[in-house]
């Protein structure tokens, strides 16, 4: 929308007009300026700085995903954000030989250069965390900064911001849920060049990991277990559905290397500098047509462009005012739907 409109202020002004062609009836509530400010204070007090979509410290790789986060609360080395990454997550009841393979894996992978990236929970997650706190690991927070979860990992949190970083897409105080903890799922793997898993019950939410790492076109790493512990379940099953079976970080390291070199992807945001950067808005009929291709089945985005004969820009624009009027919802994959 900052593109679109040439700069934020003339974006928020243009939000009810687009609700309203979008079909929706009540006006986007804007989060007020003070509390905006006041957020920034505490969060500088904090030592969290916020990065945006587009600029330079942003991830690119989390730019990538079909839903990136506009904002990101980030503490500790943002250098860290920089290193090419992988994730490794696992089950919070881990055995004793799972946080071996983790602690083997990790620091594999750090000594390689890679940064560690996971969700700073207990068991494997943890594992993953200590053993690379030195070269630079990367804690994705399911609540706000000011809220570690689990409280008792507080200490593991100071330690991994000494040369690593925590991300949060939440507000600093935000309690977290267990509808966040998935959310928080998808920023690990979108961070990551891969994701390994290393122990997983059949119903994890580690799996769940694993499912958006495959959407979001990253590689998908499994370590073996034995099929009478439950833990293994899940992991077995990904290998029977295709994940690359790993026993150490070289497995990984070689499936990687082909792709470490893909260019880093253009950042997409222009200077805002009052002009408006785009062209005409949607016509009433091409609207119509892009809307009436739409259900509640998940279509992808490429086959309304093509089917509708409209341009992608236009097709985005229709979508972005059905997503302000409430009637989108966003599926992985590039897929969306009518509410």
């Amino acid at each position: 929308m900052i593109n679109h409109f040439g700069g934020a202020a003339a974006a928020l002004e243009a939000l009810p007009g687009l609700a309203r062609r979008g079909g929706g009836s009540a006006t986007p509530k804007i989060f007020p300026r003070e509390a905006a400010e006041r957020e920034i204070e505490a969060a500088q007090k904090l030592g969290v700085a916020f990065v945006a979509i587009g600029e330079s410290d942003y991830p690119y790789r989390l730019q990538m995903i079909d839903d990136a986060p506009p904002l990101l609360a980030v503490r500790g080395h943002r250098d860290a954000l920089k290193m090419p990454a992988v994730a490794v997550v696992g089950s919070r009841n881990a055995s004793a030989a799972g946080i071996k393979l983790t602690q083997m894996i990790a620091h594999g992978l750090s000594e390689t250069g890679f940064a560690v990236v996971s969700g700073l929970a207990r068991g494997i997650d943890a594992a993953a965390h200590r053993v690379s706190l030195e070269t630079g690991t990367v804690a994705v927070l399911a609540g706000g900064q000011d809220r570690v979860y689990p409280p008792e990992h507080e200490d593991l949190l100071d330690a991994i911001l000494t040369a690593g970083a925590a991300v949060s897409e939440m507000p600093l105080d935000w309690q977290p849920r267990a509808q966040d903890f998935p959310r928080r799922n998808r920023l690990i793997s979108g961070l990551a060049l891969g994701v390994v898993i290393v122990e997983a019950a059949k119903r994890s939410g580690s799996l769940i990991t694993a499912r958006l790492a495959l959407e979001q076109g990253r590689e998908v790493f499994a370590v073996p277990g034995s099929p009478l512990d439950p833990r293994a379940e899940g992991t077995n099953g990904l290998i029977k559905q295709g994940a690359t079976p790993v026993t150490e970080a070289a497995d990984i390291v070689g499936a990687l290397q082909p792709i470490m070199g893909i260019a880093e992807p253009d950042r997409g945001l222009e200077p805002a500098d009052g002009a408006r950067t785009s062209g005409a808005e949607p016509a009433a009929d091409e609207r119509g047509r892009i809307v009436a291709l739409m259900s509640p089945a998940p279509v992808s985005i490429d086959d309304l462009a093509r089917l509708s004969n409209s341009s992608p820009r236009t097709v985005r624009m229709v979508l972005l005012e059905l997503e302000i009027a409430g009637r989108l919802e966003r599926h992985g994959g590039g897929l969306v739907s009518l509410l």
